[in-house]
């Protein structure tokens, strides 16, 4: 079973590895009169890695929030 988990492992870095090398054109971003250049496979990356905090502050939000709202109040 180990020596599945190191297979897909290395099957997922190699994807990405691929990705990269193939998508290494230069993209320019801009937000407020600012602008950055950098790779479009690290612009993915970082949007990615952006959208996944971000949803999971969002459900730790909505967990606390429901339990909140559902909890019966002390007496």
């Amino acid at each position: 079973m180990h020596a599945l988990y190191i297979s897909v492992l290395v099957l997922i870095v190699a994807a990405l590895a691929i990705f990269a090398y193939q998508n290494n054109e230069s993209v320019t971003l801009q937000f407020f009169r600012r602008s950055i250049t950098l790779p479009m496979s690290l612009l993915i990356a970082a949007v990615y890695v952006l959208g996944m905090l971000s949803g999971w502050t969002v459900v730790g939000f909505l967990r606390r929030s429901w339990r909140r709202a559902t909890e019966r109040p002390q007496q």
